[in-house]
């Protein structure tokens, strides 16, 4: 249609042989090329028939189309109907008010988003060398721990108000929790004196009471740094989100087996993918950069 305005062509005019009786691109520049070839008009008021006045006065001349009328033809090249319009203008389904967890994430989320400068950097772990079957969420954890020790910097909070920084002497980590209400960030209590099967111990107290919703609401803020252990599900990195007061968060991706390059070769070595993001206000990069280094360490010792 929008070739046959373009053209000045009458589509009621057009010979179609297209399937269904329908008029093709080629049907319409043929006519424009040879204009004898047109049907007869068709008779009947304001049909532009033989003795009518539209028929007596001179067609007018075609109007240029823009750019969008010329990208909205209900036809396609091959005369079939196409969809002109973008889902939104007749959405089939039904608006959804956030509510309870969900509400609370998008408001926390858009916060994040307002007062942190968010920084991301990267790297793998290179498990090749452990000893026998590990707790893997257990080890990470200890690796952060590890690397809390070494810059403290990155476990502590940031008042953006104030421009001060709290670096804490103690390990609380929040561990996001996937819920089809929504995300919960419980917080691992003084992470830093649990050993393997306290770590193990207390993961599993806070995943039973965020299922049956028996957590206190208390034990769900003050963290000091925090994990997202998103690569349970999939995805190797990410830009997890640093939530203020805390100034990092450390995302853990889905493990995976890597070609690796070695003195003289290479070999296969698992490998678990990390995420470091913290608020570059108060963490440099060199700080972020030790801090990851800490933590890779300590994922690669043997046990």
């Amino acid at each position: 249609r929008a070739t046959a305005r373009k053209l000045g062509v009458d589509l009621s005019r057009v010979r179609p042989t297209g399937p269904d009786g329908t008029v093709t691109m080629n049907d319409v520049k043929q006519a424009a090329a040879n204009p004898s070839a047109l049907l007869p008009s068709p008779a009947g008021r304001g049909a532009g028939g033989e003795g009518s006045p539209a028929a007596q006065a001179p067609a007018p001349s075609p109007q240029p189309l823009s750019q969008g009328e010329r990208g909205r033809s209900t036809l396609s090249q091959a005369g079939k109907p196409i969809r002109t319009q973008p889902p939104t203008v007749a959405a089939s389904g039904q608006p959804e008010q956030l509510k309870g967890v969900r509400r609370n994430m998008a408001r926390v989320m858009a916060d994040a988003r307002d007062r942190v400068v968010q920084t991301t950097i990267v790297d793998d772990a290179d498990l090749h060398g452990w000893a026998g079957k590990q707790d893997i969420t257990a080890r990470l954890i200890r690796a952060i721990v590890s690397a809390c020790r070494a810059e403290p910097a990155l476990n502590a909070w940031f008042d953006d108000e104030n421009l001060s920084l709290t670096k804490h002497p103690h390990v609380d980590l929040g561990i996001a929790v996937d819920t089809p209400d929504g995300l919960f960030v419980p917080a691992l209590r003084n992470a830093h004196l649990l050993d393997g099967r306290g770590l193990r111990e207390g993961i599993n107290r806070l995943r039973a009471q965020v299922e049956d919703r028996s957590i206190p609401a208390s034990e769900l803020s003050g963290y000091t740094i925090s994990l997202s252990n998103f690569g349970v599900f999939a995805g190797r990195y990410g830009t997890v989100v640093v939530v203020p007061p805390c100034v990092a968060i450390i995302g853990a991706g889905k493990l995976s087996h890597d070609v690796v390059a070695v003195m003289g070769g290479v070999e296969v070595h698992r490998r678990m993918p990390i995420s470091l993001t913290f608020d570059h206000r108060c963490v440099t990069g060199g700080e972020a950069a030790r801090f990851l280094k800490v933590l890779l360490d300590d994922l690669a010792l043997p046990q």
